[in-house]
């Protein structure tokens, strides 16, 4: 394959109808940046993955601070994310510190032609690209890289050193910043989650009790007033008498559960993900005598036994998609919130906007199509859509209300009538509620409060558009195409095949009868493919992973890299019959 140093692409210039955000009003041109080592970061703020390549980027800005220019592009997937106010509040949520450009037409991603999130492109200080990266873990290989480029251009007198464009927004003063969850404590106050602040507030109405964390982002144990969370989400008040705490919290950028004690408000870690498992948890609900955990960075659900300390995956395969079935063999896509009624969990799945349950060990959806389909549609279930909702909540009728994040609503899905309906809209990105007195308190994350936005009995009907993501579609030819996943190992690593094959790649389409030939998995990462003639559109689902070792070191590790594609192909004569993906190289077709 290709090695990444070899091959010399001018690097497309970067262009966006939304503008620049994070550079005091300047637009940037490559230009602006010869000189500079620029990581080009593609990412949408739906994407809990491209969330972990934010985060696995902060260290990596602070080494190379005088070198390196990371310029996040933020192409849409939902059609909320093109709202340029939605992207400015997302970058400071998710604590953005690099210059952004809003693309909401996705022109930067097809010159560069991305097709998936996330995707890293590095460019050299001469204004070529010089590797391509899809997915994460990327980080360590890429570090390895910028010490070469470092090394090379400062021999070359090409390297200028110095600071960045980035210029940081003004700091805001509420109370609240992107709250996330609520629960309601046994002496009837409110505990939310403040995900920017990094802590936990109690409340009595509008009243702050206190807040549990130092408010700094960090991994740290102990008092309230030093504990440390980072980006914090779900909050569940425990049974009593299961556990010697009172509150469990969702940690989810540590990946991790926090106990709490109300009675001090001291702070523990209870459980962590196993290292290399990307597990984000996102909520919590008591089901089944455990807890249960929305692992929203892995696409399953987890299981927790305060009791026993067992923690492990319960539902999910780890592949991103709609499929409902006994709960091991089931596919889920961010699943981000919980809520529990009897024997049935409810789950806001929130990248196939979708409403799904669990009950006796099988998953069933309620409303929802599938990775691509959303909108704001009432009605009976199987036309109703919702828009990457967030959260879920029981009502007191045993009704369930869903939080429809990008839609700006509060949904209400009537298990027994089968129908959705509208309660609110017009709420900022609504993540979580509480039923309280007969009223629904809602968490209006973008507005940074809790708010009462729902009258007892009121509903009404909405039949907006029923919408698809609109990705660039790859014109495709029919019969035999080569699907290519390119890959290269980073500087200082090699695939190594001492212990199996480190390669491995699974082919799948919608509708299935797209693929005549060549589904399934191999451990090549170059296929033949049959594309039937019958077919005029679809979506190929690719899934490679390469493991690349440490070489020349005392105490080699490991690294494994893994991309999902879902690419949308038309069928077209004449079109090409070559399909590259770049998990990691240079192929910019």
């Amino acid at each position: 394959m290709t090695s990444p140093r070899v091959s010399r692409v001018r690097a497309p210039e970067l262009a966006g109808a939304g503008g620049w955000i994070n550079t005091g009003g300047r637009d940037l041109t490559l230009a602006d940046l010869r000189g500079k080592i620029v990581l080009v970061d593609f990412w949408t703020f739906c994407c809990v993955n491209c969330l972990h390549v934010i985060d696995e980027l902060r260290p990596l800005e602070e080494r190379f601070s005088d070198v390196l220019v990371v310029i996040g592009v933020h192409s849409p997937k939902f059609e909320h994310e093109r709202e340029h106010q939605a992207v400015v509040a997302a970058v400071e949520r998710y604590g953005v510190r690099h210059p952004v450009l809003d693309d909401p037409e996705m022109l930067t991603w097809q010159q560069y032609a991305v097709r998936a999130w996330p995707t890293l492109a590095v460019i050299d200080p001469e204004g070529y690209v010089v590797a391509q990266a899809a997915g994460e873990g990327h980080v360590e290989g890429i570090g390895r890289l910028l010490e070469e480029l470092v090394a090379e251009h400062e021999k070359q007198g090409t390297l200028h050193r110095g600071d960045g464009p980035y210029v940081p927004p003004p700091a805001p003063e509420t109370v609240l910043r992107f709250p996330g969850k609520v629960a309601v404590t046994p002496a009837g106050t409110l505990l939310v989650s403040d995900s920017q602040h990094h802590s936990l507030v109690e409340l009595d109405g509008e009243a702050v009790v206190r807040r549990i964390g130092s408010g700094e982002r960090g991994f740290v144990d102990g008092a309230a007033e030093t504990a440390a969370f980072s980006e914090p989400q779900g909050v569940l008040v425990m049974p009593s008498g299961v556990a010697g705490y009172d509150v469990l919290v969702a940690d989810t950028v540590n990946h991790a559960l926090r106990a709490i004690d109300l009675s001090d408000g001291r702070v523990w870690t209870v459980a962590t993900a196993p290292e290399g498992v990307p597990l984000s948890p996102w909520d919590l609900a008591w089901h089944d005598s455990a807890v249960i955990v929305a692992g929203a960075g892995i696409h399953q659900l987890w299981r927790f036994d305060p009791r026993s300390g067992e923690f492990a995956a319960w539902a999910g395969t780890t592949v991103e998609g709609l499929k409902d079935g006994a709960i091991a063999e089931t596919w889920m896509a961010q699943p981000s919130g919980l809520a529990a009624d009897g024997d049935r969990l409810w789950i806001a799945d929130s990248e196939t906007s979708s409403l799904r349950y669990v009950e006796n060990g099988v998953m069933h959806t309620a409303v929802g199509e599938g990775l691509f389909d959303f909108g704001h549609v009432d009605g009976p279930a199987e036309k109703a859509r919702f828009q990457h909702p967030l959260g879920v909540a029981v009502l007191s009728d045993h009704s369930v209300a869903v939080l429809d994040t990008y839609n700006n609503a509060v949904r209400r899905y009537d298990p027994a009538t089968k129908e959705v309906s509208t309660l609110a809209t017009g709420v900022a990105e609504p993540s979580d509620a509480v039923e309280v007195d007969g009223q629904l308190v809602v968490v209006e994350s973008a507005a940074h409060r809790l708010t009462r936005p729902v009258a007892p009995g009121t509903m009404r009907r909405i039949s907006g558009p029923a919408m698809q993501t609109q990705r660039p579609v790859t014109e495709i030819a029919s019969g035999v195409v080569r699907l290519d996943v390119v890959f290269s190992p980073p500087p200082g690593q090699k695939l190594d095949d001492r212990y199996g094959p480190s390669t491995q790649l699974n082919v799948s389409a919608t509708p299935a009868e797209l693929l005549v030939s060549g589904a399934g998995s191999t451990t090549d990462l170059t296929r033949e493919i049959v594309i039937s003639p019958d077919v005029t559109e679809g979506v190929l689902h690719v899934t490679a992973q390469a493991a690349a070792c440490d070489v020349g070191v005392e105490h080699p590790a490991c690294h494994l890299i893994r991309q999902d594609w879902g690419v949308p192909v038309r069928i077209t004569g004449g079109a090409t019959r070559r399909l590259p993906l770049v998990l990691r190289g240079v192929d910019i077709s």
